[in-house]
């Protein structure tokens, strides 16, 4: 007879862990005893190889990430392979890129799996923008520079830029934005910031492929950003860092890679 739907199985969970933005250095404790302790690693496409490396060896892996614009997996699918899998007793891991709870998804698979009678547990991780702001050795917020920082999704459920983006917070002059998911729709988000208000020569910093081997930083204004991003055309995930607190990083980056952390010390 099948259990409730409000009955945990108590043989099997779910837990997602932050890989954090690609150095495997900067996993948690808690994000490495999951992977080692995982039956199953159900895996995002954002996640650097380099982390599997502390997943257990008998573990199952499999990749299951959303792409931009491109073949994915179906949310409802990645929902269902979690319960299912949990249900057959399994110790489910689901690895996701920096943090689950920043643009993750995250409540969704909660939802779900809360839902279904799965215990489940998140283990955050350190999200992109702290990783690509330690990098370039700036604070997101500087007393009397920035005052607030706040992050903007630039990739909306339909695939564009949202119309439900705060546009004055985004002009605030004494606040840093961080936009995630920008490449398809920052010349819109740049442009719009402007005609509210924006100041054309805000510092700009996008970062690609933060805090990994081949990471590329490209500075810039906010009115510049959005063509010199193009003309860079990086293949990794790419953050926008928008406000006045990034002035001191201006003068040390300029359109190549900074300096990388040796991964394998």
């Amino acid at each position: 007879m099948p259990a409730p739907k409000n009955k945990p199985h108590v043989n099997g969970s779910v837990t997602l862990v932050g890989a954090g933005p690609g150095d495997p250095e900067l996993l948690t404790l808690r994000a490495v005893r999951a992977l080692q302790e995982a039956d199953v690693i159900l895996i995002d496409n954002l996640v650097a190889p380099a982390i599997l490396d502390f997943a257990r060896r008998e573990a199952r892996k499999m990749m299951v990430g959303k792409t931009g614009y491109g073949p994915s997996c179906r949310q409802d699918e990645i929902n269902a392979m979690m319960i299912s899998l949990a249900r057959s007793g399994k110790r489910v891991v689901r690895l996701k890129g920096g943090d689950p709870m920043i643009f993750g998804r995250a409540g969704e698979e909660i939802a779900a799996c809360q839902a279904a009678g799965i215990p489940v547990e998140v283990v955050p991780g350190i999200t992109s923008a702290q990783g690509a702001a330690s990098r370039l050795g700036v604070s997101l917020t500087q007393r009397e520079l920035a005052r607030r920082v706040q992050y903007i999704t630039a990739h909306g459920a339909n695939g564009r830029l949202p119309a439900d983006i705060d546009w004055r917070s985004v002009a605030d002059p004494a606040t840093t934005t961080v936009v995630y998911m920008p490449k398809r729709t920052l010349a819109e988000l740049a442009a719009t910031a402007l005609a509210q208000g924006l100041n054309p020569e805000t510092p700009a910093i996008a970062v690609a492929s933060a805090t990994r081997p081949d990471e590329q930083v490209i500075s810039a204004t906010i009115a510049t950003i959005a063509a010199q991003l193009a003309d860079a055309a990086p293949d990794g995930p790419v953050i926008v860092m928008i406000g006045h607190a990034l002035s001191a990083a201006q003068s040390q980056v300029s359109e190549r890679p900074i300096a990388k952390h040796d991964l394998a010390s």
